[in-house]
Protein backbone atom coordinates (compact mmCIF):
# COMPACT_ATOMS: atom_id res chain seq x y z
CA UNK A 1 0.00 0.00 0.00
CA UNK A 2 3.09 2.41 0.99
CA UNK A 3 4.54 1.71 -2.96
CA UNK A 4 1.03 2.59 -4.30
CA UNK A 5 0.87 5.79 -2.40
CA UNK A 6 3.84 6.86 -3.06
CA UNK A 7 3.95 6.59 -7.16
CA UNK A 8 -0.09 8.37 -6.44
CA UNK A 9 1.61 11.29 -4.57
CA UNK A 10 4.20 11.64 -7.80
CA UNK A 11 2.15 11.18 -10.27
CA UNK A 12 -0.04 14.42 -8.60
CA UNK A 13 3.31 16.20 -7.91
CA UNK A 14 3.85 15.91 -11.70
CA UNK A 15 0.55 17.16 -12.85
CA UNK A 16 0.75 20.53 -10.14
CA UNK A 17 4.17 21.40 -11.68
CA UNK A 18 2.58 21.43 -14.95
CA UNK A 19 1.03 25.08 -15.25
CA UNK A 20 1.72 24.13 -18.91
CA UNK A 21 -0.54 20.88 -18.55
CA UNK A 22 -2.88 22.65 -16.66
CA UNK A 23 -3.81 25.45 -18.85
CA UNK A 24 -3.73 23.67 -21.79
CA UNK A 25 -5.73 21.09 -21.22
CA UNK A 26 -8.92 23.41 -20.47
CA UNK A 27 -8.17 25.36 -24.10
CA UNK A 28 -10.04 22.78 -26.15
CA UNK A 29 -13.05 22.49 -23.89
CA UNK A 30 -13.06 26.33 -23.32
CA UNK A 31 -13.07 27.28 -27.13
CA UNK A 32 -16.22 24.44 -27.28
CA UNK A 33 -18.00 26.41 -24.60
CA UNK A 34 -17.24 29.50 -26.49
CA UNK A 35 -18.01 28.51 -29.94
CA UNK A 36 -20.54 26.27 -29.26
CA UNK A 37 -22.16 27.13 -26.30
CA UNK A 38 -23.32 30.22 -26.84
CA UNK A 39 -23.26 30.20 -30.78
CA UNK A 40 -25.89 27.13 -30.37
CA UNK A 41 -27.90 28.39 -27.65
CA UNK A 42 -30.20 30.36 -29.70
CA UNK A 43 -30.87 27.53 -32.10
CA UNK A 44 -31.02 25.03 -29.35
CA UNK A 45 -33.78 27.24 -27.68
CA UNK A 46 -35.90 27.31 -30.59
CA UNK A 47 -35.64 23.84 -31.27
CA UNK A 48 -37.76 23.57 -27.69
CA UNK A 49 -34.90 22.26 -25.83
CA UNK A 50 -33.69 25.07 -23.29
CA UNK A 51 -30.65 26.64 -22.84
CA UNK A 52 -27.45 24.70 -25.01
CA UNK A 53 -24.97 25.67 -22.29
CA UNK A 54 -26.83 24.31 -19.21
CA UNK A 55 -27.14 20.59 -21.90
CA UNK A 56 -23.40 20.89 -23.20
CA UNK A 57 -21.81 21.90 -19.56
CA UNK A 58 -22.03 18.09 -18.21
CA UNK A 59 -20.47 16.76 -22.13
CA UNK A 60 -17.18 19.03 -21.80
CA UNK A 61 -16.78 17.78 -18.35
CA UNK A 62 -16.88 14.29 -19.36
CA UNK A 63 -14.39 14.96 -22.70
CA UNK A 64 -11.50 16.77 -20.14
CA UNK A 65 -11.78 13.72 -18.07
CA UNK A 66 -11.48 11.60 -20.82
CA UNK A 67 -8.85 13.45 -22.48
CA UNK A 68 -6.72 14.00 -18.90
CA UNK A 69 -7.37 9.97 -17.65
CA UNK A 70 -6.31 8.43 -21.05
CA UNK A 71 -3.16 11.04 -21.61
CA UNK A 72 -1.95 9.97 -18.29
CA UNK A 73 -0.60 7.02 -19.93
CA UNK A 74 2.35 8.77 -21.89
CA UNK A 75 4.46 9.46 -18.46
CA UNK A 76 5.01 5.53 -18.54
CA UNK A 77 6.69 6.11 -22.14
CA UNK A 78 8.16 8.97 -21.15
CA UNK A 79 9.26 7.19 -17.73
CA UNK A 80 10.51 4.06 -20.37
CA UNK A 81 12.65 6.27 -22.15
CA UNK A 82 14.31 8.27 -19.29
CA UNK A 83 15.02 5.29 -17.41
CA UNK A 84 12.45 5.92 -14.32
CA UNK A 85 10.15 3.22 -15.11
CA UNK A 86 13.19 0.18 -15.43
CA UNK A 87 14.06 1.51 -11.79
CA UNK A 88 11.14 0.92 -10.21
CA UNK A 89 10.39 -2.32 -12.02
CA UNK A 90 14.02 -3.82 -10.62
CA UNK A 91 12.62 -2.70 -7.58
CA UNK A 92 11.17 -5.40 -4.93
CA UNK A 93 8.13 -3.40 -5.23
CA UNK A 94 4.96 -5.58 -7.23
CA UNK A 95 4.46 -4.86 -10.58
CA UNK A 96 0.83 -4.52 -9.79
CA UNK A 97 1.19 -2.08 -6.82
CA UNK A 98 3.33 0.00 -9.34
CA UNK A 99 0.09 0.24 -12.34
CA UNK A 100 -2.20 0.64 -9.73
CA UNK A 101 -0.46 3.89 -7.85
CA UNK A 102 0.10 4.94 -11.92
CA UNK A 103 -3.28 4.66 -12.92
CA UNK A 104 -4.45 5.90 -9.24
CA UNK A 105 -2.52 9.24 -9.87
CA UNK A 106 -3.37 9.47 -13.14
CA UNK A 107 -7.36 9.73 -12.15
CA UNK A 108 -6.97 11.45 -9.20
CA UNK A 109 -5.36 14.56 -11.99
CA UNK A 110 -8.69 13.91 -14.22
CA UNK A 111 -10.48 14.75 -11.33
CA UNK A 112 -8.59 17.28 -10.73
CA UNK A 113 -9.37 18.47 -14.13
CA UNK A 114 -13.03 18.19 -13.84
CA UNK A 115 -13.21 20.43 -10.87
CA UNK A 116 -11.42 22.82 -13.10
CA UNK A 117 -13.36 22.64 -15.91
CA UNK A 118 -16.85 22.55 -13.82
CA UNK A 119 -15.14 25.96 -12.17
CA UNK A 120 -14.97 27.19 -16.19
CA UNK A 121 -18.48 25.97 -17.16
CA UNK A 122 -20.15 27.66 -13.73
CA UNK A 123 -18.39 31.11 -15.08
CA UNK A 124 -19.57 30.80 -18.50
CA UNK A 125 -23.42 30.69 -17.55
CA UNK A 126 -23.52 26.91 -16.18
CA UNK A 127 -26.13 26.62 -13.14
CA UNK A 128 -26.91 22.72 -11.36
CA UNK A 129 -30.09 21.80 -10.57
CA UNK A 130 -28.96 22.10 -6.75
CA UNK A 131 -25.66 21.85 -5.29
CA UNK A 132 -25.64 18.49 -3.59
CA UNK A 133 -25.92 17.59 -7.48
CA UNK A 134 -21.98 18.28 -7.98
CA UNK A 135 -21.18 16.09 -4.75
CA UNK A 136 -23.39 13.09 -6.75
CA UNK A 137 -21.60 13.98 -10.20
CA UNK A 138 -18.40 13.66 -8.97
CA UNK A 139 -18.90 9.93 -8.51
CA UNK A 140 -19.33 9.65 -12.30
CA UNK A 141 -16.29 11.72 -12.47
CA UNK A 142 -13.92 9.48 -10.38
CA UNK A 143 -15.76 6.52 -12.49
CA UNK A 144 -14.61 7.87 -15.83
CA UNK A 145 -11.51 8.75 -14.75
CA UNK A 146 -10.14 5.59 -13.38
CA UNK A 147 -11.98 3.92 -16.02
CA UNK A 148 -9.94 5.85 -18.88
CA UNK A 149 -6.82 5.89 -16.49
CA UNK A 150 -6.73 2.49 -16.89
CA UNK A 151 -6.86 2.51 -19.96
CA UNK A 152 -4.36 4.65 -20.79
CA UNK A 153 -2.03 2.57 -18.65
CA UNK A 154 -2.76 -0.62 -20.65
CA UNK A 155 -1.93 1.51 -23.56
CA UNK A 156 1.24 2.70 -22.14
CA UNK A 157 2.35 -1.00 -21.54
CA UNK A 158 1.37 -2.38 -24.78
CA UNK A 159 3.09 0.09 -27.06
CA UNK A 160 6.39 0.74 -27.00
CA UNK A 161 6.76 5.10 -28.54
CA UNK A 162 5.56 7.83 -28.04
CA UNK A 163 4.18 8.14 -31.94
CA UNK A 164 1.71 4.95 -31.27
CA UNK A 165 0.33 6.47 -28.16
CA UNK A 166 -0.97 9.51 -29.94
CA UNK A 167 -2.20 7.80 -32.92
CA UNK A 168 -3.80 5.37 -31.05
CA UNK A 169 -5.22 7.81 -28.27
CA UNK A 170 -6.17 10.11 -30.96
CA UNK A 171 -8.39 7.89 -33.17
CA UNK A 172 -10.17 6.37 -29.81
CA UNK A 173 -11.01 9.28 -27.92
CA UNK A 174 -12.31 11.57 -31.06
CA UNK A 175 -14.64 9.39 -32.15
CA UNK A 176 -15.59 8.57 -28.27
CA UNK A 177 -16.17 12.10 -27.58
CA UNK A 178 -18.00 13.13 -30.30
CA UNK A 179 -20.38 10.01 -30.69
CA UNK A 180 -21.20 10.26 -26.59
CA UNK A 181 -24.22 12.41 -26.64
CA UNK A 182 -21.71 15.52 -25.38
CA UNK A 183 -22.38 17.99 -28.00
CA UNK A 184 -25.97 16.68 -29.10
CA UNK A 185 -28.80 14.65 -27.86
CA UNK A 186 -29.19 11.20 -27.95
CA UNK A 187 -32.87 10.53 -28.89
CA UNK A 188 -33.92 10.69 -32.73
CA UNK A 189 -30.81 9.61 -34.04
CA UNK A 190 -30.75 7.20 -37.07
CA UNK A 191 -30.77 3.99 -36.07
CA UNK A 192 -27.01 3.34 -37.10
CA UNK A 193 -25.47 6.30 -34.90
CA UNK A 194 -28.02 4.70 -32.09
CA UNK A 195 -26.37 1.37 -32.18
CA UNK A 196 -22.48 2.99 -31.88
CA UNK A 197 -23.60 5.70 -29.35
CA UNK A 198 -25.13 2.94 -27.13
CA UNK A 199 -21.69 0.50 -27.29
CA UNK A 200 -19.38 3.83 -26.70
CA UNK A 201 -18.75 3.69 -22.73
CA UNK A 202 -18.42 7.78 -22.54
CA UNK A 203 -21.77 7.96 -23.33
CA UNK A 204 -22.73 6.61 -19.83
CA UNK A 205 -20.49 9.05 -18.24
CA UNK A 206 -21.74 11.77 -19.97
CA UNK A 207 -25.41 10.52 -19.14
CA UNK A 208 -24.64 10.21 -15.89
CA UNK A 209 -22.80 13.86 -15.67
CA UNK A 210 -26.02 15.39 -17.34
CA UNK A 211 -28.49 13.38 -15.49
CA UNK A 212 -26.85 13.92 -12.18
CA UNK A 213 -25.95 17.72 -12.38
CA UNK A 214 -29.53 18.93 -14.48
CA UNK A 215 -31.63 16.34 -14.01
CA UNK A 216 -31.93 14.83 -17.75
CA UNK A 217 -31.32 11.16 -18.40
CA UNK A 218 -31.13 8.99 -21.71
CA UNK A 219 -30.31 6.02 -19.65
CA UNK A 220 -30.64 5.43 -15.96
CA UNK A 221 -28.41 5.88 -12.77
CA UNK A 222 -28.22 2.32 -12.29
CA UNK A 223 -26.81 1.28 -15.88
CA UNK A 224 -24.70 4.27 -16.37
CA UNK A 225 -23.04 3.60 -12.73
CA UNK A 226 -23.28 -0.05 -13.44
CA UNK A 227 -21.57 -0.16 -16.75
CA UNK A 228 -18.50 1.98 -15.94
CA UNK A 229 -17.91 0.26 -12.96
CA UNK A 230 -17.88 -3.36 -14.98
CA UNK A 231 -15.99 -1.20 -17.87
CA UNK A 232 -13.52 0.31 -15.07
CA UNK A 233 -12.70 -3.26 -13.75
CA UNK A 234 -12.15 -4.48 -16.72
CA UNK A 235 -9.49 -2.08 -17.54
CA UNK A 236 -7.76 -2.49 -14.81
CA UNK A 237 -7.34 -6.19 -15.05
CA UNK A 238 -6.14 -5.57 -18.52
CA UNK A 239 -3.76 -2.90 -17.88
CA UNK A 240 -2.47 -5.14 -15.07
CA UNK A 241 -1.58 -7.88 -17.81
CA UNK A 242 -0.21 -5.73 -19.75
CA UNK A 243 1.87 -4.04 -17.27
CA UNK A 244 3.13 -7.48 -15.92
CA UNK A 245 4.27 -8.53 -19.47
CA UNK A 246 6.08 -4.90 -19.66
CA UNK A 247 9.99 -5.63 -20.84
CA UNK A 248 12.30 -2.45 -20.15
Amino acid sequence: MSAIYVLWLRELKRYLRSRVQIIGSLAQPAFYLLALGFGFNYVFEKAGQGSYMQFMAPGMIGMTVLLSAIFSGVTMLWDRQFGVLKAALVSPVPRLSIMLGRTLGGATVGVFQGVLILLLCMLAGFRPQHWFAVVSAFGFVAAISLSFAALGTMIGSAVKDMQSFQVIGNFMVMPMVFLSGALYPLSHQPKVLTIITTLNPLSYGVDGLRGTLIGSWHFSYLLDMGLLTCLGTLFLVLGAWFFSRLEI
